[in-house]
């Protein structure tokens, strides 16, 4: 399969070209997160909005491991998590309480990202959670928001309540939980992640020597505006997710089916 691009891969004819395009971009994300061990069993959701008139988003079939998400078998749902169309597998009523409550009521958020790994959920534990003090955790100052563990996120009424924490930050630590990410794009949804995740584990390796020395808050402001990852003139994250893509194409291309 090495050297397998989209042509080998036929689009289905009840996918339009633009949910298609979506479809193996975020399928394309599921590999990815598998490639870098940011998997939790059948657990945790990235989400995409479907371009066009109607508030549709994709999500992962719950069931599948993220190494089995291809392009095709992405759940369609509504704002309210109502699966759209034909699918073969349910979604985690886990996934769609805060994912659907950011992507309907903020138009920008057309990705939201959740993941569980050690370092960033362990971070998201921590009473004083994530420390300035390091190259990553500097480019993220000011765009973090925390919300308080309420438990297992299945009831609706939590969504809202997430939403009213993130205070429309990119970034929104669940206490106790594990990070989300927010963004214009997956691309950029995704480089948030890599920032966030890349800080949690500098502060922890950190914090296991010693005391960080503190970066002040004027060159934490200059590290923010310098940071090419929130800036859409230089792709706001599209070339490292693309250069993430070929690997993922290089090993399994079959997510484009």
């Amino acid at each position: 399969m090495t050297g397998m691009t989209d042509s080998a891969f036929t689009r289905p004819a009840r996918f339009s070209p633009e949910e298609w395009e979506a479809r193996v971009q975020l399928a394309a994300a599921y590999r990815i997160f598998d490639h870098l061990g940011w998997t939790e069993l059948i657990y945790n959701h990235i989400s995409l909005r479907v371009p066009g008139p109607d508030a549709h988003f994709l999500i992962n079939p719950f069931g599948l491991h993220y190494s089995e998400v291809c392009a095709s078998n992405l759940v369609k749902v509504d704002a309210d998590g109502a699966i759209v169309g034909h699918s073969d597998w349910p979604i985690n009523p886990a996934g769609f309480t805060f994912h659907g409550a950011i992507h309907a009521t903020l138009p920008d958020a057309h990705c939201v990202m959740h993941v569980h790994t050690t370092p960033t959920q362990a971070v998201c534990c921590l009473k004083d959670g994530l420390s300035f003090t390091n190259f990553y955790a500097a480019q993220l100052y000011g765009k973090i928001a925390y919300h308080e563990f309420e438990g297992i996120t299945v009831h609706r009424d939590e969504g809202a309540r997430i939403l009213a924490s993130a205070q429309g930050k990119p970034v929104l630590m669940l206490r106790n939980h594990g990070p989300v990410t927010i963004g214009f794009s997956l691309p950029q949804a995704f480089s948030l992640m890599w920032l966030f995740t890349r800080a949690c584990e500098v502060q922890l390796a950190t914090q296991s020597m010693g005391e960080a020395t503190p970066i002040p808050v004027a060159v934490l402001e200059k590290c923010v505006r310098d940071s090419l990852n929130f800036d859409p003139k230089f792709g706001a994250g599209q070339d490292a997710f693309s250069a993430l893509q070929r690997i993922v194409d290089r090993v399994d291309p079959t997510y484009r089916r």
